[in-house]
């Protein structure tokens, strides 16, 4: 987190929190590896004790572990802090930059203690390889800021063009001598060393502007999402007050409470009753659907028998079928399928699924609908015989708004929340919703839930 003032620049913000960022990263990195140095400065430690000194080993030893400390408190104090101020992050890098230069030049100056016990025809291979080793270590973890790698490379090389450069002096060597080739071969090893930490700074840099660019993208995708939320609540409770009051009058002039209705305003009125319900419903789904991206869908959970409830929401539902002349077949026994969940939302579920295949029986056949035991599980089946699903249409078939054919001039109207709110539904009650479908042969929508009879659940009051 950072802390910030109302007048403080955005510019300036966004350095510092990606600064923060670096800091931290080369703080998780220096943690993560600090076993793995100790290990390989103990190893480099014990081999120049027993083929050397034990006395200048130990106290470079003491020195390099005390480096190692400061270091694991800086790094651990730089993880815990989650409110960052500009001077924070000064004294953070500062912090960095000591250790940096200390723990650079313990290893430097062991190595370099180690050459000078050793004779320059030996071509000093293990302190040259310690320091080489040390500043791969250094261009693959400590890319994070250039300078600290650049203090570091700068002291190792120093070290290691040191070593040959000193043999050269006190042996007065010739060009032929391979004292001269020790030392050309360490130019050699250095251009490698170089390229490489510039390729790691480089990878580096991408990868943040990657993390950055993500970000960002982030942070829009979650402004549109709060939006849209902010909108449907708003546009929902607005339409809600006036569509009560509509429903309420149109249902008092259809009753006769008003006077006798006019034979000719009948028709009207009632396509007006049900363009309201329609209208209400509609509505009634956008707050659902509020609710669940706002991680607040309600359940008042029950246990009911599932058939029962099939069975009358497919009576409710007759009426609708007749007039978009579809038959329905019902395979569903009472008493015997128990589940436990919100039965209002399981109806919507089920009235959803059989509105769908009705829809899209396109006038042909009759829908399926069957409830059987499968496993732990209770399944729900609603069968069609209409135009089928094309391959590839999964993600669009249950997401929001999704329409299959989503042209201006598709034939089938609706929509595109019914499949949605229904697997939001499903899934909030622990269960699964599925499909499987051949293009122009129809469609088989499955319902999975919790068998209660056989896995009682515990009684809950809301699911998120």
């Amino acid at each position: 987190m950072l802390n910030s003032t109302s007048d403080e620049p955005a510019q300036e913000l966004e350095i510092i929190k990606q600064q923060r960022r670096r800091v931290r990263d080369y703080a998780k990195v220096g943690l993560q590896l600090l076993a793995q140095r100790i290990v390989i400065y103990t190893v480099a430690v014990g081999l120049a004790g027993f083929y050397y000194d034990w006395l200048i080993a130990g106290a470079f030893y003491a020195i390099v572990v005390a480096c190692e400390i400061y270091d694991l408190f800086v790094f651990r104090r730089i993880m815990k802090l989650r409110v960052w101020r500009a001077a924070d992050l000064s004294r953070a890098m500062s912090h960095i930059y000591l250790g940096t230069v200390f723990s650079s030049f313990a290893v430097a100056l062991f190595a370099i203690s180690f050459a000078l016990q050793q004779d320059p025809e030996s071509g000093h291979f293990m302190p040259v390889f310690m320091l080489i080793s040390a500043s791969i270590f250094a261009a693959m973890n400590n890319h994070q800021f250039l300078l600290v790698l650049g203090i570091r490379l700068t002291i190792y090389v120093s070290a290691i063009l040191l070593i040959p450069i000193y043999d050269i002096w006190i042996t007065s060597a010739p060009i032929t001598s391979e004292v001269w080739l020790h030392f050309f071969t360490v130019i050699f090893v250095l251009a490698f060393l170089v390229e490489l930490a510039r390729s790691f700074m480089g990878g580096y840099s991408e990868a943040q502007k990657s993390r950055s660019r993500l970000e960002e993208e982030h942070e829009r995708t979650k402004a549109a999402f709060l939006a849209k939320n902010q909108f449907l609540s708003t546009i929902s409770h607005e339409l809600r007050t006036p569509l009560t009051s509509i429903k309420g009058a149109l249902a008092l002039v259809d009753s006769g409470a008003l006077g006798e209705l006019p034979e000719k305003a009948r028709g009207p009125i009632k396509i007006a009753d049900r363009n309201t319900h329609r209208l209400a419903n509609l509505v009634d789904d956008l707050l659902l659907l509020q609710k669940a991206d706002g991680g607040k869908l309600e359940l008042t959970e029950e246990v009911f028998d599932l058939g029962e409830l099939v069975i009358d929401a497919t009576e409710l539902f007759r009426p609708y079928a007749e007039s978009a002349k579809v038959g329905i077949e019902l395979k569903v026994k009472r008493d015997e399928f128990w589940v436990r969940g919100d039965r209002k939302k399981i109806v919507q579920v089920v009235t959803n699924l059989l509105s769908n295949a009705a829809k899209f029986s396109n006038g042909r056949g009759e829908i399926l609908i069957s409830v059987q035991r499968e496993g732990g599980h209770i399944c729900l089946r609603v069968t069609d015989h209409g135009i089928g699903i094309p391959e590839g249409a999964d993600r669009k078939v249950f997401e929001e708004f999704g329409q299959v054919d989503s042209t201006d001039t598709r034939k089938f109207q609706g929509t595109g929340l019914g499949l949605n709110i229904s697997k939001r539904i499903i899934e909030a009650h622990g269960g699964h919703i599925y499909y499987e479908s051949v293009l122009g042969k129809g469609s088989t929508f499955y319902v999975e839930m919790l068998d209660t009879t056989r896995y009682p659940l515990p009684a809950r009051s809301m699911l998120s």
